[in-house]
């Protein structure tokens, strides 16, 4: 792998975490704005990618793994790949977060920029609040950040200004006091079907936007049942949902994650979910599940 190549010597580094990026659904019809998050620390990051290809490998699942290849034929070899992820994350080396939006939840007073830049600034947010970096405790003298994001899909001018607002994150209010440190080279756009992490992630991201999004009901035009794929990721879903229950029993996927230690908990915890709420809005009872 090309990434390997290039940044093996920074990888070796104890002092720096990683943190790989996806966005899913733009547009559900009860949920929106899917994004997610896993977070690895670099001296951890060459064993867990070797794991995750080598299990790939003994499970006949070659190319990219992703969410929206889930089938019938090979739901139990990715039940298998979840459940080396899951113990990664279970065992603390990897950091899972997933964020989005509902749609009942309308924000209020926004400008035609914000709303052309809505997926920039919600990114931005969940960089910013998704992990709790500030709360993270570590004895050196600095820690670095790397922000690799699946290819953005915008235009070259607003994607070089969103990394440019990243890029300032540590110089703002929220970080003060903290050690973390964020590079321009070290916030870059990457091919997810080379990192098996991203992959693992988008499978994650895609199960949360089916089930919120009720995508498990859906039946082909005309037909009375449901659909093989369908029914497997509805399977797949229920089988992730098992493994995240290992880090919280009774876990609800539709609000944020509680936070059992206070605001640590946004450090601390192996996987949490965010719905974000914006600090004005009004609920509109119509895009809303019906009972």
């Amino acid at each position: 792998m090309a990434f390997h190549t290039t940044y093996r010597g920074c990888l070796s580094q104890s002092a720096t975490h990683i943190i790989f990026c996806d966005e899913s659904v733009k547009k559900g019809e009860y949920y929106s704005n899917f994004y997610g998050g896993v977070l690895v620390g670099a001296s951890q990051y060459e064993r867990i990618t070797y794991k995750l290809n080598s299990r790939k490998e003994d499970l006949n699942l070659k190319g990219e793994v992703k969410w929206q290849k889930v089938s019938k034929r090979y739901l139990e070899h990715y039940k298998k790949l979840m459940v080396t992820f899951f113990e990664e994350i279970v065992a603390g080396n990897l950091k899972v977060r997933i964020m989005f939006t509902q749609n009942a939840i309308v924000a209020n007073n926004l400008s035609q920029a914000h709303k052309d830049l809505e997926y920039f600034i919600l990114y931005y947010q969940f960089i910013k609040h998704g992990f709790g970096l500030q709360f993270m405790e570590h004895d050196r003298s600095e820690m670095f950040l790397r922000l690799y994001f699946d290819k953005l899909p915008d235009t070259e001018e607003r994607v070089s200004q969103f990394k440019g607002f990243l890029h300032g994150l540590q110089q703002t209010k929220h970080f003060d006091g903290t050690k973390i440190r964020i590079r321009e080279s070290d916030i870059a756009e990457v091919t997810s079907h080379d990192h098996a992490l991203l992959q693992c992630l988008d499978i994650v991201l895609g199960s949360m936007a089916f089930r919120l999004n009720d995508k498990h009901k859906v039946k082909p035009c005309g037909k009375r049942v449901r659909g093989n794929r369908t029914i497997a990721k509805e399977r797949l879903y229920k089988y992730i949902l098992s493994q995240i229950c290992r880090t919280r029993p009774n876990f609800n996927i539709g609000i944020s994650t509680g936070k059992d230690n206070g605001l640590t908990s946004l450090w601390e915890d192996n996987y949490r979910h965010w719905k974000f709420i914006p600090k004005e809005f009004k609920f509109d009872d119509t895009k809303t599940k019906r009972q």
